[in-house]
C-alpha cells in the first residue's frame, strides 16, 4: 500500500498544486487511489 498509493497518485496527477487549488477534488482522487490500491493488494493476496 505504501508503494502503490503514491505511484497511482502520480499517474493520476494528484499533486500538491491540485490540493491547494481544489481540496475536494484532491480528496476524491486520493480516496480513489487508495481504494484502487486496496483492490490490487486484495487481488494479489487472494489470487496469487
Amino acid at each position: 500500500m505504501e508503494l502503490i498509493v503514491p505511484e497511482l497518485a502520480k499517474r493520476n496527477g494528484v499533486t500538491e498544486q491540485l490540493k491547494a487549488e481544489n481540496q475536494m477534488e484532491w480528496v476524491r482522487q486520493t480516496n480513489a487511489c487508495t481504494a484502487q490500491a486496496e483492490a490490487i493488494v486484495k487481488f494479489e493476496l487472494i489470487y496469487d
